[in-house]
């Protein structure tokens, strides 16, 4: 839906964090496919993040918020009070809030996206007050905003299951992938990635993601480690992403045979992340239950032999092209070691994977978008 039928929308870009992970892939994406369809777009940001949108989304009206609301407390005041004064000052028909908490009141319809129901499935894995917090943020949003869009179907159904969410008033938009950004790569293009992480001899399992408990990290060290065991193979066990607050990572890495190498560089550079991912032997992602499951879709786009489980929506990700395997240490050992002895199942995974990864695109998550702004603006999709 574009042109003079579709809405203004105000999207707020103030929440996405300065390592720009799984939410900043998401707002990002997003607005440069909205921006693609000609939407009548208005983006409010961190001021440091003017100008990258203002090169995303170059038709879009880009404000800077106050300076104030780099600091969280800050953004979260500034949310309920100067967030409505801005979308009525711009002349917005529907407010987007992208990350879970949106204003309370507004002049105009509000729809949040709420990227997953884990908080509520899986509340041992998160610190107690975060939990608490978007849990609140998830039954407020639920209750009082015009449309609220989940990434998933498995995350809708969940909402409804456990919060017995009105499904009439859910809209999946699933996510997509930049493919200029995520593709198989050139020899060059790993080669570099192995030189950085010091790996130029030796090829390497790849996890990509926060270290936090729902991800699932020390299970995943633990099975390598017996993946090691059953192969006699030793490829490095390469953790990057944020370091969250997972304290058995440490437990974990300590139980791990000298023999052994584990590197843990922390953030990648984006331009990096073809390489790693497409340069991995095996990317393994055992996650305990995702909202949509990005970096297992920028792994398949990037060519990766993907190891993932069968929770919550990685199979409406990864169907039939990565391979799936349990949460406990034995299972994921036993699975990463077929998939290290089986060269042709791996080169197969990763074609089939590619292929797959194709059919996601911000274009049309940006129009699931759009159909949902239209019916809380009451607009006919």
């Amino acid at each position: 839906m574009t042109g003079g039928n579709a809405p203004r929308v105000l999207v707020d870009a103030t929440a996405v964090p300065a390592d720009r992970g799984g939410v900043g892939r998401y707002i990002d994406g997003l607005l440069a496919a909205l921006d693609r369809s000609s939407t009548d777009l208005v983006v409010v940001s961190q001021r440091a993040d003017t100008e990258r949108y203002g090169r995303l989304a170059p038709n879009a009206h880009v404000i800077g918020g106050p300076a104030a609301i780099a600091h969280r407390p800050a953004r979260m005041a500034w949310e309920q009070t100067g967030l409505p004064l801005l979308a009525q000052q711009v002349g917005a028909q529907v407010l987007h809030s992208p990350h879970y908490t949106a204003p309370l009141r507004s002049s105009c319809p509000v729809v949040v996206t709420v990227h997953d129901a884990t908080f509520f499935t899986e509340p041992e894995h998160y610190d107690k007050a975060k939990g608490t917090f978007f849990r609140s943020a998830t039954r407020t949003s639920l209750r009082r905003a015009a449309r609220v869009i989940v990434p998933s179907k498995a995350t809708r159904d969940e909402l409804i299951r456990l919060l017995d969410a009105d499904p009439s008033h859910l809209d999946v938009a699933y996510h997509g992938v930049d493919p200029d950004t995520f593709h198989v790569p050139e020899e060059a293009e790993r080669a570099r990635v192995r030189a950085r992480l010091g790996l130029t001899d030796s090829g390497y399992v790849a996890f990509l993601g926060a270290q936090e408990p729902r991800k699932n990290v020390p299970n995943l060290i633990r099975g390598w480690v017996r993946a090691c065991e059953l192969t006699g193979f030793t490829p490095a066990l390469v953790i990057a992403g944020g370091s969250g607050h997972d304290e058995d990572i440490d437990a974990a890495i300590s139980e791990v045979p000298s023999h052994l190498r584990l590197v843990r560089p922390g953030y990648l550079r984006y331009a990096d992340l073809p390489g790693y991912l497409g340069g991995a032997l095996v990317v393994a992602y055992p996650s305990h239950g995702e909202g949509f499951g990005l970096p297992v879709l920028e792994a398949m786009a990037c060519g990766a032999a993907v190891l993932t489980t069968p929770r919550l929506s990685l199979p409406e990700v990864g169907g039939d092209a990565v391979a799936y395997t349990g949460e406990d240490p034995d299972q994921i050992g036993a699975d990463l070691a077929g998939l290290l002895k089986d060269d042709e199942r791996r080169a197969a995974l990763g074609a089939a994977g590619h292929a797959r990864a194709a059919e996601f695109t911000w274009e049309a998550s940006a129009e699931a978008h759009l159909a949902s702004y239209a019916r809380a603006a009451g607009v006919r999709a």
